[in-house]
């Protein structure tokens, strides 16, 4: 049971304030200047799910030898509050990787939040989202579903199962129930499908992979896949093999993973 009494108005402890730690206030914290390639398109990142979507889909579009597809990409290290630079709060105000910029336009154009990078990149270089009304709207109800789901999973049940200074039964008991939940829901979808969208691969696929595919794997929250039984959802399990045997994929984890730039 915890003592912890609710104040009628909750104040920040200025006394915490930090360069990399939580405010209550957005907006940048530090004079920055970001490093600006030749590539058409800027990226700034970390191996993180959301990072690596944008990585995996950078990947496969070079696989897919698509022109004008070629990257920069550098290193934003939130641990010590890179995202919280000027130049970086210019591309995302949100404060959150990855962020990336389009130079290949007229005037160039910032893309924030990992999901609409991947629709940008979609949309541009027209790959791995589909045409029709019908199938195109699929993958958006997955796309979606991944924003609204995936905070439960890292905000929720990642920080208290793995992260959180102190273990709490009550937290952990809820999002562990949800994350099961969507687990659950993921392993019956595939069941009789080899990707999110059906037959073919799309950047739902991408979106997915990266948190609930690396989840059942073992590569996120420690012994987590252990806890939550991962190895009885053996659809899902087989479809996070499958798309970790592609070569971008591969390559955008490795890009991912060490000091870039």
């Amino acid at each position: 049971m915890s003592n912890y009494e609710v104040p009628k108005v909750w104040e920040w402890n200025e006394e915490e304030k930090s360069q990399s730690g939580n405010q209550p206030v957005a907006g940048s914290r530090f004079e920055q200047k970001l490093p600006v390639g030749e590539k058409p398109l800027q990226v700034y990142s970390l191996g993180t799910p959301n990072g690596i979507k944008v990585a995996i889909m950078l990947e496969e579009l070079k696989e897919a030898g698509v022109e004008g597809a070629d990257y920069d990409l550098y290193l934003i290290n939130i641990s010590e509050g890179d995202q919280f630079g000027s130049d970086f709060v210019k591309i995302n105000p949100n404060s959150k990787i990855p962020a990336m910029v389009d130079h290949s336009t007229d005037e160039p154009i910032r893309v924030f939040e990992s999901v609409s990078i991947l629709l940008y990149l979609a949309e541009k270089f027209e790959q791995f989202m589909p045409t029709t009304l019908a199938e195109r709207t699929e993958l958006m109800n997955w796309l979606f579903w991944q924003t609204g789901a995936a905070p439960y999973l890292g905000g929720g049940f990642g920080h208290f199962y793995n992260y959180a200074p102190t273990k709490q039964e009550y937290p952990i008991d809820r999002f562990t129930m949800e994350t099961k939940r969507q687990l659950d829901l993921l392993d019956k979808h595939l069941a009789d499908k080899p990707f999110i969208g059906g037959d073919e691969y799309s950047i739902a696929d991408m979106a997915i992979w990266p948190w609930y595919g690396r989840l059942v794997q073992g590569e996120l929250y420690g012994d987590a896949a252990e806890f939550l039984k991962a190895n009885e959802y053996t659809h899902l399990l087989e479809w996070a093999n499958r798309i970790q045997e592609r070569p971008a994929v591969k390559r955008a984890l490795e890009v991912e993973y060490k000091d870039i730039k």
